[in-house]
């Protein structure tokens, strides 16, 4: 006995074979978009992580040591350097923290602070209209101070509070230790704007 194949006879239109075709080339094409703006995604969040972590690193502001400058809450942009000058707003690892204050002496600077907060760098009085009242502040080192080779003296702008350069405990930071320096503050949008 011989079996019969049987035959499948499928009624299909024209338009129907039309619109299927078009069905699929749209899944097919949606499917490439997708898969293009998810690795285009993925490329981009890639180099954002490696510009934040290696030339720009983003930042935010805890504690009070530099208002008016930078506030609690600030979020600021730093740039990697090896170049600072005096003024310059730094941030520097420290006990496993990084702190933010600012450059007042380079390395062989002589610093003096007298007893009203007024500052000399090598013997010339140091204008700083960045600060809003002046204080000798938590200091246990003497002066005359001479800045070592390859280190920075640092202080915050808010005088009375500020645990910096004067204090023996933190005393001056080494080259190696800053992280960058802060060019930019970006949220909150009132205080948006360069730092100076």
């Amino acid at each position: 006995m011989k079996r019969r194949k049987k035959e499948v006879v499928l009624n299909v239109t024209t338009d129907q074979l039309v619109t299927e075709l078009k069905r699929e080339k749209y899944k097919s094409r949606y499917f490439r978009l997708l898969r293009s703006t998810i690795a285009a995604l993925i490329v981009t969040a890639a180099a954002a992580a490696l510009i934040a972590t290696l030339v720009l690193p983003v930042l935010q502001i805890y504690g009070g040591s530099m208002t008016p400058t930078l506030y609690e809450g600030d979020i600021v942009l730093s740039v990697k350097t090896t170049s600072f000058n005096q003024g310059d707003v730094c941030c520097f690892y420290y006990a496993n923290k990084i702190l933010v204050k600012r450059i007042i002496g380079k390395p062989l600077d002589t610093i003096e602070i007298d007893e009203n907060g007024n500052v000399y760098v090598n013997g010339a009085y140091l204008d700083e209209p960045y600060i809003e009242t002046k204080a000798l502040g938590e200091c246990d080192i003497d002066f005359p101070y001479q800045v070592p080779e390859g280190q920075y003296f640092v202080l915050g702008d808010h005088r009375d509070t500020s645990l910096d350069s004067r204090y023996s405990e933190i005393g001056c930071i080494s080259a190696d230790e800053i992280v960058g320096k802060i060019i930019f503050t970006v949220w909150p949008l009132n205080h948006f704007g360069t730092v100076n």
